[in-house]
């Protein structure tokens, strides 16, 4: 049997968010807040002589595969900055890069395996500080590796990975989103009038409750710029119903909560229920 490790971490629902560029990655990242969901990325590492990863996003209805990607940078990286070689499967079952947190969901998933199968002995923070030191180079996120470290709704008081974080457990119902199509973080990230307009729109303060959350954010999305037409429009149905709703940042799309939020979103498309995570990421078997 061939030695194998596999692990999985939850996703981040990101509401708000201001960037923190410092001079090294534990300097840098994103203050804000948002919402842990248990729907993220599943990997499992096995030894090999050179490093390959593929990524499966399958359907959550049965699971069959509908899209295969044969590489992951950031996660290739990751793999070298960890000092092994190996092959990588990540499973998710939410479409990539729209906004749900996948990116820093699956390096740190990958940390955990692979510091369990080459016997790494890295602590949860070390893990942690690698795979936000990969997602910052491809610029695939701020915060999100951060915010998936614990689970409930987060609110980030600093960059980096050693920042004070408030976790509140208080959402209760599912979540649901509804996804437009991607909406790329590294154009974003790296734009710099983007990144004034985000740090304008920032509401400096830590939400008060899950309406508090929804408000903030809300006012975020309309004042950053990043709103898209479909969002926009989307948004609208969901006030004309009473619902809280706002959008995914990153992702062309947007999240709502409550009960009557799943046969409203699904009036508009396809819908993804998701659930609130109460833990980051964990080791789920090693073979040996």
């Amino acid at each position: 049997m061939t030695p194998c490790a596999s692990a999985t971490s939850p996703g981040h629902l990101s509401g708000y968010f201001r960037p923190v560029y410092g001079p090294t990655p534990a300097d840098t990242g994103s203050l804000g807040a948002g919402i842990v969901i248990s729907e993220g990325v599943t990997v499992t590492v096995w030894p090999a002589e050179e490093t390959n990863v593929t990524v499966e996003r399958r359907d959550p209805r049965d699971g069959r595969i509908v899209e295969v990607t044969g590489s992951s940078p950031p996660v290739e990286y990751l793999l070298s900055l960890l000092g092994v070689r190996a092959r990588v499967r990540t499973v998710c079952f939410l479409p990539i890069g729209a906004g749900f947190g996948l990116s820093a969901a699956a390096l740190l998933a990958t940390a955990v395996a692979a510091d369990a199968l080459f016997d790494l002995s890295l602590s949860p923070p070390e893990r942690a500080s690698l795979a936000h030191e990969a997602e910052l180079a491809f610029h695939t996120g701020l915060g999100d590796v951060a915010a998936c470290t614990g689970g409930g709704r987060d609110c980030r008081k600093g960059p980096g990975i050693a920042a004070s974080i408030e976790r509140s457990f208080d959402v209760v119902e599912p979540l649901c989103a509804l996804v437009f199509g991607p909406l790329p973080s590294p154009g974003i990230l790296q734009s710099r009038e983007a990144m004034e307009r985000v740090t304008a729109a920032f509401p400096d303060r830590c939400p008060g409750d899950v309406d508090d959350f929804f408000r903030l954010s809300r006012g975020f999305a309309e004042k950053s710029g990043l709103m898209t037409p479909e969002v926009r429009q989307a948004l609208a149905v969901c006030d004309g119903a009473g619902i809280d709703a706002t959008m995914t940042m990153l992702g062309n799309g947007i999240f709502a909560y409550g009960k009557g939020a799943p046969g409203l979103l699904a009036s508009m498309g396809e819908v993804f229920l998701l659930h609130p995570a109460d833990n980051g990421p964990r080791l789920v078997e090693v073979r040996r």
